[in-house]
Parts: C-alpha cells; sequence; structure tokens
C-alpha cells in the first residue's frame, strides 16, 4: 500500500504543470496590476517621446531650409527695407524673426530722429539687445519638451526596475503559496519582470540618444543665429556711421 501511494505521488509530481501563456499579451493579461501599470507608463511615455523626436527633427530639419532661403535673400545685395516690408507678417523662421526685429528697432528710431551722433551708442546697444532676447526667445520655444526627453531617458529604466522587483516579489509568493519550485510556477512572474526591465531600456534609450542628437543639433542653430545678429548689428553699425 505504502509502495502505491510513493508511485501515485511520484508519478503526479512527475507531471507536467500547466503551461502559462508566456506571449507578451498573455503576461499583460496576467501580470499585477502594478506591473500593468509600469507597462502602461513606459508605453505612453516612449510613444510621447517618439513622437516629440519625429516633431523636432522635421521641424529642425524646415528651418535650417527656411534660413537657408533667409540668408540668400539677405545676402543678395537687395534693400533691406524692401526685404524687411515683405518680411512683416509672414515670419517663418527664427532667422527672419532677428531680423525684423533689429529693422522694427531700427525704424522706429528713425522715425523720432535718434540716428543722431549723440544717440547713435544707444540705438546700437538697443538693437543689439533687441536680437539677443528674440534669439533666446525663438530658442527656447524651439527647445519646448525636449526636457520630456531628458527626464524619460534618466528614469524610464528605473520604473522598469520597479517593475523588475516587483515580478520577482510575485515569483516568490507563488513558491511559497505551491510549495514548489517548479519553473511553471515562477516563470511568470519572472517573464514580467524581464519584460518591465526590457521596456524600461527601450523607452530610454532613444530618448537618451535623441535627446544629445536634437540638442546638439539646436546648440549649432542657437550658433547660427548669434552669428548672423552680430553680423546684422554690424552692417546696422556702419550705416550709422556712414550717416554721421
Amino acid at each position: 500500500m505504502a509502495t502505491n501511494t510513493a508511485v501515485q505521488t511520484a508519478a503526479t509530481a512527475g507531471k507536467a504543470a500547466p503551461s502559462a501563456d508566456l506571449s507578451l499579451l498573455g503576461l499583460l493579461a496576467d501580470a499585477d496590476i502594478v506591473v500593468q501599470g509600469v507597462v502602461a507608463l513606459l508605453v505612453l511615455g516612449s510613444v510621447w517621446s517618439w513622437a516629440i523626436i519625429f516633431e523636432k527633427a522635421l521641424r529642425i530639419r524646415r528651418l535650417k531650409q527656411r534660413s537657408d532661403t533667409f540668408e540668400d535673400s539677405f545676402w543678395s545685395g537687395g534693400s533691406l527695407e524692401t526685404l524687411y516690408d515683405r518680411l512683416q507678417g509672414q515670419v517663418t523662421d527664427p532667422m527672419a524673426a532677428v531680423f525684423v526685429a533689429a529693422m522694427g528697432e531700427w525704424r522706429r528710431a528713425a522715425s523720432r530722429g535718434q540716428t543722431g551722433n549723440g544717440l547713435r551708442a544707444s540705438l546700437v546697444e538697443r538693437i543689439e539687445k533687441v536680437m539677443n532676447i528674440t534669439v533666446e526667445r525663438e530658442m527656447d520655444h524651439l527647445g519646448t519638451h525636449l526636457t520630456f526627453l531628458a527626464s524619460l531617458g534618466s528614469t524610464a529604466p528605473f520604473i522598469g526596475l520597479f517593475g523588475t522587483v516587483w515580478g520577482i516579489m510575485n515569483s516568490f509568493q507563488s513558491i511559497a503559496h505551491a510549495k514548489s519550485t517548479n519553473l511553471a510556477v515562477v516563470a511568470p512572474g519572472i517573464a514580467e519582470a524581464l519584460f518591465a526591465t526590457a521596456l524600461g531600456l527601450v523607452a530610454a534609450i532613444p530618448a537618451v540618444v535623441a535627446y544629445n542628437k536634437l540638442s546638439n543639433e539646436l546648440d549649432r542653430y542657437a550658433h547660427r543665429l548669434e552669428t548672423f545678429a552680430a553680423e546684422f548689428g554690424a552692417i546696422l553699425s556702419r550705416q550709422l556711421d556712414e550717416r554721421g
């Protein structure tokens, strides 16, 4: 009788435990609510980061093309007054905005008779200040949402790690409840943990790479605007000298 019981016990232990669904959808459906929340948060963050990446990349590309077109018009030798009249109300890029802001200050000073020798230094200083403010404002606008990429890149791995720790805790609880170390008992929790870790890296790595790339592109564009502002300021200063 004891022999039969032992045989039955061994046969029962040898039977394979019901196989768990280890597909992504199966894992998400069976996952703990905390792990599901972590996954949802990482997915939303990743989708939003890719939307920012594509929007910024396309915008920077368009801005470079428009700035090239504006510089061709600016350095073509035509009248700056005519170019200003044409651009008023139709500014499509930061470089044109810098030009319009400076020319607007120039015209206001000229209309008030403030281009004489005594007021020349003050006018040049105001024009330079207007251009610098415009550059800062335009670059701040271009940099909108970039901080989200940096934040996601630095926090997503830790959010995924939280999901990993929670999944492992669930695995240990499953072991304790089932009183078995069978792989089928712990596999779902471990799979959830690994999936959360992988998803955290999938969200973080593109965000970090894109943030560095886009930041470098914006820094180069800001330097281009500053160079143009300095050159245009020198042109206006020479015109004031010629009038004096």
